[in-house]
């Protein structure tokens, strides 16, 4: 793709993040309409989680959306990352999941945490090259977690 790519957080409405998460339906593992409504799913985002979204001129390609208001337990759990087809395999998923990371780091949460189909190798290997590592298995869901380093700024005071 020759698109310039502009990354964003939390311009998407719940229309364009239903129409993007239809798009990309095929590509869950399994796929997302049998799991979920689109169209509520998409509200929920809308309204409860942070968005990591790329865009190419008015389309929304790619997005992270996650939960980051875990505070007593210092964690930020990941719902969602997909990408349009045509944009998988140049680096957005990958860019995005560290925006998350970096998002979570700078909200003084300790851990990032998503679950993935046990059999969805691509994503597994994404997320693992992005430095999640497999914690809670089940069938038919692997949890994935990345723990936060934490410099001096973000020592939890006794």
């Amino acid at each position: 793709m020759n698109a310039v790519v502009d990354f964003r957080r939390n311009t998407a409405s719940a229309a364009q993040i239903a129409e993007h998460l239809g798009r990309c339906d095929a590509d869950f593992v399994p796929p997302l309409s049998a799991r979920v409504d689109i169209g509520s799913y998409a509200e929920k985002i809308a309204s409860k989680a942070t968005r990591f979204e790329a865009w190419a001129d008015s389309v929304l390609l790619g997005l992270v959306a996650a939960y980051c208001n875990d505070r007593e337990h210092g964690i930020a759990y990941i719902t969602s990352v997909s990408v349009l087809r045509a944009w998988t395999g140049q680096g957005v998923a990958a860019r995005l999941l560290d925006q998350c990371v970096e998002h979570a780091l700078a909200s003084g949460l300790r851990q990032v945490s998503l679950e993935v189909a046990s059999d969805n190798t691509p994503a597994i290997n994404l997320y693992e090259k992005t430095g999640f590592v497999a914690g809670r298995t089940g069938t038919p869901f692997l949890g994935m977690d990345i723990y936060l380093n934490y410099g001096p700024e973000h020592e939890q005071q006794a």
